[in-house]
């Protein structure tokens, strides 16, 4: 082939490839109440507006599970098919139950004063003691206030009262974690991932995030064999994790958690390419200014050590 006639179809085949990754993606926006906290499958992409909206420009493709969560309101899911694109309208209806507005004063209080949160998940759980989301919740809470028995026995009541719930052995795997509990730690994530039939990104994140702390132990006491091997299981999590939270907030943390492992590898490239996308879809929050100077760094380092 022609040096010409090869620039040309290398071209093409990048363009054909950047109109695949955008076409696996669509932009919905969701109208419903003011303040409402909006997740699809189970991940947080925000809350709408004061006029009732949030746009979500990176919903991956296929069906999926949507759920809004608002004060005063009842908590409703809804198919969002995989042909869903514009405005999706999800109408509320206003609450009188006593457990699910005494959760959601819980979870008006997590950042506020967590023992009042934990108190009022326990008046939740005492109206309705089959309310294992809550348990979940408080679990949360007693994790970060560091009663990690109290976290330990929410998540297991949680679990019998639903045998199969991803996100409750994917908290259950971070306690774990926290404690120093390696092995169950890993344990309980796998469990979340299996529990989620393969999604559960935040069961992948805890995976690499614990892989990364291990590489790095390996690095520091001079075996760098593990320290490679575990740098590979790290980044191989977390850009699973990435790909199931697509776009949503909490995938700017695991961007930048993959970014380092990158650049601990001296994976130059990837590194970079991994903060351009990380820039595409984020181009105006804090941590941006932070990624274009990583950017420069990664760029004068690859010419220093090619």
């Amino acid at each position: 082939m022609r040096q010409g006639g090869k620039l040309a179809f290398l071209l093409t085949v990048a363009l054909l490839l950047v109109a695949t990754a955008f076409s696996q993606t669509r932009s919905i926006t969701i109208a419903s109440e003011p303040w409402a906290k909006v997740f699809i499958d189970g991940v947080l992409y925000g809350k709408t507006n004061k006029d009732g909206q949030l746009e979500i420009k990176s919903v991956a493709a296929g069906a999926h599970t949507l759920m809004l969560r608002c004060d005063g309101f009842k908590e409703k899911s809804q198919p969002l098919a995989a042909t869903g694109r514009g405005e999706i309208r999800v109408p509320l209806a206003k609450t009188t139950d006593e457990a699910e507005l005494a959760f959601q004063e819980a979870e008006r209080l997590t950042l506020e004063d967590r023992d009042k949160a934990i108190a009022a998940y326990q008046r939740a759980i005492k109206l309705r003691p089959n309310y294992p989301e809550a348990y979940v919740a408080m679990a949360r809470v007693q994790a970060d206030a560091l009663d990690v028995e109290g976290a330990k026995k929410s998540i297991q009541t949680a679990r019998r009262l639903r045998p199969s719930y991803a996100e409750a052995s994917a908290v259950e795997g971070r306690i774990h974690k926290d404690n120093d509990e390696e092995a169950l730690a890993i344990v309980s994530f796998k469990r979340a991932i299996a529990e989620g039939h393969g999604f559960q990104p935040e069961a992948y994140t805890g995976l690499g995030l614990l892989y990364k702390e291990k590489a790095e132990s390996f690095g520091g006491s001079g075996d760098f064999t593990n320290e490679d091997a575990n740098y590979v299981e790290s980044a191989k999590d977390l850009k699973i994790a990435l790909k199931q939270l697509s776009g949503a907030p909490d995938s700017v943390v695991v961007y930048q958690l993959l970014g380092l492992v990158y650049e601990r590898q001296k994976k130059w490239d990837d590194a970079i390419a991994l903060y351009e996308e990380f820039l595409r879809l984020f181009p105006n929050i804090p941590e941006s200014d932070a990624v274009r100077s990583f950017i420069v760094q990664i760029q004068k380092e690859r010419a220093q050590n090619p």
